[in-house]
């Protein structure tokens, strides 16, 4: 196995201001569907594991030599639920995308868990595989909240399963969401309150959405499952910025929280329009190859996808161009989630192209004047007001 000995577990933290390279690999089954759920997720009784590890090994492959030379800076095991793989399976694609491609030092290793799929002994097992980061699927505290979401575990196993992390991982995350029917502003501070006794470095925090495809949209179409009105929305957001905030885990993305140093740098390459490989059924990714950007997607089916793959090598349809102007849309789209903004020298590298070549001047005078956004000769930012509508402020000014 890749030898997690090796690793410097530390990040570059927000000095770091790279892209980075990523490999992210998709498992597409769970033991349940959440009822909020629109991932490709699927329920089977039984999985062939050898025969996923070999598919999975062989699209890696595909892309390797796609990608030969690049330097892989993060790793991510989603879902799905990652953490029903057998570690062997993950200890594998880690060895292989060893030999494939070179490695950073500082390589992020994550999987994805759900506190009903772990316990101590395959969690070593997943360290000892390579894993040296866990974002585990909490997403409330109580058990009727947990209930109402449809997930498998009580909060007691919640707990638990972060305490278990925590003793077997330098790094761990979890999950929220929040924004559920009938919750107030004082039960999510009480909620938080309980969370930040377990959050050491990182915690994600999602407002509750509606998709459509997924049990609960029918629900709220009929007026069976009522959200809290865009108002409170908005004074749970507020809340959730300024209480983690003053515990030290500021806001580096609009649902993502970290102390300096403990932010994710896998999705960082994302938010910061990094290339990343997508390997795994409807995965998607973003390759730069001979200065041309591509999108690639896998087929959604697990079933079909892993004929394709046996067949083709790969499961993906033919990788799709991006010319230069939806380029520095999407550039502009994903870095103005983060905090910092978007570096306006990345925007000129990825597209040859100015700022001003991609919104409307007007609009995002106004918008600076308004308090929403800021602009200098390096960067340009949402602020916290711009974060909280940030649709609408992309909506404005996108040209």
């Amino acid at each position: 196995m890749f030898p997690v000995s090796g690793f410097d577990h530390g990040y570059d933290g927000p000095g770091y201001d790279g892209p980075g390279f990523a490999v992210y690999v998709h498992w597409p089954f769970c033991k349940s569907k959440c009822p909020y759920c629109d991932f490709n997720s699927h329920v089977r009784e039984r999985v062939d594991h050898d025969r996923w590890r070999a598919g999975l090994l062989r699209e890696l492959d595909h892309y390797a030599d796609m990608t030969a030379g690049r330097t892989v800076t993060s790793i991510f095991f989603g879902g799905g639920t990652p953490s029903l793989m057998e570690p062997a399976t993950v200890g594998a694609i880690i060895d292989r995308i060893a030999q494939r491609w070179p490695v950073a030092d500082q390589l992020e290793v994550t999987l994805e868990a759900n506190p009903t799929s772990v316990e101590a002994d395959k969690f070593r097992a997943f360290r000892t595989a390579g894993i040296n980061r866990v974002s585990l699927g909490i997403q409330a505290l109580d058990d009727a909240s947990l209930k109402f979401l449809g997930r498998q575990h009580n909060a007691a196993e919640a707990t638990g399963a972060i305490e278990l992390a925590a003793r077997t991982f330098d790094r761990f995350s979890f999950d929220l969401i929040y924004a559920r029917p009938g919750q107030t502003v004082a039960a999510w501070q009480a909620e938080l309150a309980r969370a930040l006794d377990y959050a050491v470095g990182h915690l994600s925090v999602y407002q509750l959405t509606i998709e459509e495809g997924t049990a609960f949209y029918p629900l709220h179409a009929r007026g069976d499952l009522v959200l809290p009105d865009e108002n409170l929305a908005g004074d749970l957001y507020e809340a959730t910025q300024s209480q983690l905030a003053a515990a030290g885990l500021p806001a580096y993305e609009i649902s993502n929280h970290a102390r300096p140093g403990e932010e994710s740098r896998h999705n960082l390459t994302y938010w910061r329009y990094g290339d990343y490989v997508g390997i795994g059924p409807g995965a998607h990714g973003r390759l730069t190859l001979d200065g041309e950007k591509f999108a690639t997607r896998a087929h959604r089916a697990p079933e079909i996808w892993l004929e394709r793959v046996e067949r083709d090598g790969h499961g993906a349809a033919a990788p799709d161009p991006i010319d230069r102007d939806a380029r520095g849309t999407e550039l502009l789209m994903m870095g103005l989630r983060l905090s910092e903004g978007v570096r306006l020298a990345r925007l000129v590298e990825e597209t040859g192209r100015t700022l001003d070549d991609f919104v409307e001047p007007a609009a995002l005078s106004r918008l600076i004047e308004g308090g929403f956004l800021t602009r200098d000769a390096d960067r340009l930012s949402a602020t916290s007001e711009g974060l909280q509508r940030l649709n609408a402020v992309l909506g404005a000014i996108l040209a």
